[in-house]
């Protein structure tokens, strides 16, 4: 099957989530392109689309909600898979998902939505990045779990077989 996946990364950890997922899914047989948000114009040549963010201020990134403004019914008429990434420390914070993940889950009609931790490094922020960081008090540190990761990948791509087995990917 092709498979786009497309991650919303404002410093790069969720892009690198996002490339593992690509790499499991391409090691299971699938011909998958990674293509930033901004630049899908159609997702018309796909048979499936995970989409990744990176959350900020408590929601997910704006190239990703811009790409489902423009592409949600396409989407929905697709398997279509959503991650994010953000929590860090322990406990994690946020600890509450964020409000838009539903609402951009429901749009796509997201078969799963996963939550991945992820990584705060101080020196990659900005200002005002580091002054939302030092309010809520966020530990610093790298909490994603790679083999979380390509367990959930591994999920998707026997799902992406079965429905390649049974003929029924939608959209086609």
């Amino acid at each position: 099957m092709r498979v786009l996946v497309t991650v919303a990364s404002r410093h790069g950890s969720t892009r690198e989530i996002g490339a593992e997922v690509a790499e499991v899914l391409r090691a299971a047989g699938h011909d998958v392109a990674e293509v930033e948000p901004d630049d899908v114009g159609s997702v018309d040549e796909y048979d499936a689309v995970v989409l990744g963010s990176a959350v900020y201020v408590g929601r997910l990134a704006a190239a990703l909600r811009e790409l489902v403004d423009r592409q949600g019914a396409q989407l929905a008429d697709r398997p279509t898979w959503l991650f994010w990434s953000g929590r860090v420390g322990e406990p994690p914070l946020p600890a509450a998902e964020p409000d838009d993940v539903r609402v951009v889950a429901r749009r796509v009609a997201a078969r799963d939505v996963v939550s991945f931790g992820g990584r705060l490094a101080r020196e990659e922020l900005g200002l005002a990045e580091r002054a939302l960081v030092a309010m809520i008090e966020a530990e610093a540190g790298d909490f994603r779990d790679f083999d979380e990761v390509d367990a959930w990948a591994g999920r998707v791509a026997v799902d992406l077989r079965r429905l390649e087995r049974d003929g029924t990917v939608p959209g086609r």
